[in-house]
Formats: C-alpha cells, structure tokens, sequence
C-alpha cells in the first residue's frame, strides 16, 4: 500500500470493488437475451393478470400466517444479532491490541456463516425448520455471551464469532425455508422479496447503530442486546414448535 500512498486498509475495499465491478460486467455481457424481455417485460405480464409485487401487500400475507411471522422474526432476529456482533469484532481487538488475528477470526467467522450451509439444510428438511430456528436462536445466545465476557481477550471471540455465523445460518435457512413453505405458492416470489427487504434493511440499520452503541456503552452491552434478541427468537422458535407438536398428538 506504501507503493502507491495508499492507506493500510485500502487493498480490501479497491479488491471489493474490483469484483464489483466483474460481477456488473458479466451480467452486462452474459446476460443475453434479458430474461425479462423474454417474458416481454412488466406491461406484458400485467395484461395476462400478473400483478406487480407489493410491499404492503406481501408483509399483510405474512402477518396473516402463524408459521411465516415466525419465520420472518428468525430471518430478521439472526441478521440483526450477527451484523451487531460482527462489525464491532474487530473493532474490538483492534482497541485491545489484537488486529493481527482480527482477519483469521472473521474468517472463521464466514466460514460458520456458509461453510456448513447444505448441512444445516439437511437438518431443517430431517427434523423440521421450527427445530432449526431454536438451534439457531441457542447457537446465537451462546455467541454472544461469549462475545460479552471476552472482554479485553480474543479467546472467547474465536468460537463466539464461528457459532455466531453458524447460527445464522440456522436460523436464516431454517427461517426462509418454512417462509416459503407457509404462504400460497402465487404469493411465494413477493413474499420472499420483501422479506429480504425487511432482513436487509434491519441489518443495515444494526450495522449502522452497533458503533454508536459500543462506544456508548462498550462491546459486552452490544453483546448483550444481541444476547436479549437470540433469547426472543429462542422463545418464539421453542413455543412455536411445541404448539405444533400438540397440534399433531390432538389429530
């Protein structure tokens, strides 16, 4: 980076972009035909009586079912917790010395996140999605509150930061997977839409208040809020699977 004046931390955002830019370019060129002009565009499906997605319209059908509140909850709630937590880690060790294994702990991070993602997915089509999302609500618990006695020490961030990817992962997957299934399958596309909206949107707003949050009160209460809302999803995962059990043993 001294070869060009450039900053210590310029190299990751310049490559970023890099791939940004690639990513753009290969839809731009590869992309040929636009799949939506082969179905002929919005107009044309609005005259064979497709109606165009509605936020309003999407968030009223999932308020309307039971098993997709709770989904929603599970995507929001893990995007939330994991954003909060993670975008301050390194932070963190940064103010207490220890950047040089900040990378390595993000990485193993990711690597909770995805890495055993087709795992995850087997478990919520063995033992159910409701069964993910309470794995993924106790997962995000002990993240964070590990993360919250880590205090001036990066041991504790190790396995916090792995089982908080992990489980977000759970309860994403687990969470998206029983929306999908809950609403009628011509609403299926609007509804996921604008639950991605609504996860994007709460993570951002996380990521953009954890900073204020932890140089206003510090890393472990971040930690803690994080801790509060894992224990939410826990609830509503726990009670939601035992209603359903109940359910079935009354047939």
């Amino acid at each position: 980076m001294d070869t060009f004046g450039w900053s210590l931390y310029t190299g990751p955002w310049i490559a970023s972009a890099f791939f940004f830019v690639f990513a753009l370019v290969n839809v731009a060129v590869r992309l040929r035909p636009d799949p939506l002009q082969i179905s002929g565009g919005l107009v044309s499906q609005q005259g064979v009586g497709v109606v165009t997605p509605n936020l309003g319209a999407a968030l009223r059908i999932i308020s309307g079912i039971r098993n997709a509140r709770v989904a929603l909850a599970s995507m929001v709630i893990s995007q939330v917790t994991m954003v909060a937590v993670m975008t301050m880690t390194p932070v963190h060790l940064k103010i207490h010395g220890h950047e040089g294994v900040s990378p390595y702990v993000i990485s193993l991070h990711i690597a909770g996140m995805y890495a055993f993602s087709p795992l995850v997915g087997k478990f919520a089509d063995r033992h159910g999605k409701l069964q993910s999302i309470s794995v993924g609500g106790v997962l995000l618990v002990a993240a964070t509150v590990m993360a919250a006695l880590a205090g001036d020490a990066a041991t504790l961030l190790w396995p916090s930061l792995w089982l908080l990817g992990l489980g977000w992962s759970f309860g994403l997957i687990g969470g998206s997977s029983l929306l999908v299934e809950s609403v009628p399958e011509g609403s299926r596309v609007t509804v996921q839409g604008a639950a991605d909206l609504l996860m994007s949107f709460c993570g951002g707003m996380a990521g953009f208040s954890s900073g204020f949050i932890r140089k206003a009160f510090g890393f472990h209460m971040l930690s803690n809020l994080g801790t509060v809302l894992a224990l939410v999803l826990v609830v509503i995962g726990i009670r939601r699977l035992t209603s359903t059990r109940i359910a079935k043993l009354r047939v």
